[in-house]
């Protein structure tokens, strides 16, 4: 007779899956407000650089930190109130051109005239249309047109997630170490030094990319936009932001940017369009073999597909929030996974040497 086999769960490990199970729970039911934290540790992280070279130059940390934050506010309501509107308007006027063009354009064409059932995709070709969307995207807009604090409201989730996430993010960055304090105060005492060590790894990645990425967007967003002024394109400031925001998606980013100046440009003339394509030809060159190699030391330890993912399941996931912490948690991600890797591979190392030995 085969012996019986015979499982003993401790209770001790049923209790730590329940607790387990329990904080998976608490964090699903306040998971607007861990969010709102998430983002205001992020936005903190962001600005140390700065406050960091304020204090080199004598400055305390508290009144460095306001400096910082009083020109950041500037700069927004600057921004908001005498970029965004020609901005908006330039949108506004493409949309309108670009609608015009593709009047009628639809997924539901002979490239998906074929698929049935109930399929995403099917979903999808049903009820997507390319002019119905831009429709959706101009009202969009002019929503955004209504004011700072119902911008932010609408970007932010919510005026009080706004105002939370900034005195949250101000009472982190005065701090000396307001940031690490958290993490000890949230950290598991047995792991509490190895969460200080990976923040630490991750907030270096997350600097350097976010500079690598500011650089890349502001330069190819210049180069579009003097070059499509100098050729007579109309709506190059929407199309020059465009370029500079699709930056943020590794590789195809610039190649979709090129696509709505090229349609504009086709529709005033066809040798408009050619120079207007053959512009993107080059800057896409530029930046490939000169710009990029230069810069890409920023963004090493992030893959570019890694990216895109991180940017969709965060923007679907958490919306605009989602988006701003989808690269940081990433790298917080990927850092645990190496460092998984890491500690399997010393263990076969050890074991192969026993095992020699």
């Amino acid at each position: 007779m085969k012996n019986a086999l015979h499982i003993t769960i401790a209770p001790e490990t049923i209790v730590k899956a329940i607790l387990v199970a329990l904080a998976f729970w608490l964090l699903y039911i306040l998971r607007d407000l861990v969010l709102v934290v998430l983002a205001a540790v992020v936005i903190a992280s962001a600005i140390e650089p700065f406050t960091a070279w304020f204090m080199r130059w004598r400055i305390p940390r508290s009144l460095a930190v306001i400096l910082i934050y009083l020109l950041l506010i500037v700069g927004l309501l600057g921004l908001f109130y005498f970029f965004i509107p020609p901005l908006l308007n330039d949108i506004s006027g493409a949309l309108s051109v670009l609608s015009r063009y593709l009047e009628g354009v639809s997924l539901t064409s002979p490239i998906t005239a074929g698929i049935e059932g109930e399929g995403v995709i099917a979903e999808l070709s049903r009820d997507f249309s390319v002019n119905r969307s831009l429709t959706e995207i101009r009202g969009a807009l002019g929503a955004l047109s209504s004011g700072f604090l119902e911008t932010a409201s609408i970007v932010f989730g919510g005026i009080f997630s706004f105002i939370l996430i900034i005195v949250l993010s101000f009472y982190l960055a005065v701090q000396e170490r307001g940031i690490e304090n958290f993490l000890r105060l949230v950290a598991p005492l047995r792991h509490e030094k190895y969460v200080m060590d990976l923040w630490r790894r991750a907030q270096a990645k997350i600097g350097l990319w976010m500079q690598g990425q500011l650089f890349l967007g502001f330069f190819i967003g210049a180069l579009v936009f003097l070059g499509l002024s100098v050729l007579g394109v109309r709506h190059a400031l929407f199309l020059a932001v465009l370029a500079a925001a699709f930056e943020l998606i590794p590789l195809f980013g610039p190649k979709i940017a090129a696509v709505p100046a090229v349609l504009i440009a086709f529709l005033e003339s066809t040798p408009l369009g050619l120079i207007v394509l053959g512009l993107y030809l080059i800057i896409d060159q530029f930046e490939s073999h000169l710009i990029y190699p230069l810069v890409v030391r920023k963004v090493v330890g992030i893959q570019p597909i890694m990216v895109i993912l991180a940017l969709i399941i965060g923007g679907k996931l958490a919306g605009f929030l989602g988006i701003i912490l989808a690269v940081p948690l990433t790298t917080v991600l990927l850092e645990m996974l190496n460092d998984f890797e890491k500690g399997k591979a010393a263990e076969q190392v050890r074991a192969h040497e026993g095992h020699t030995d």
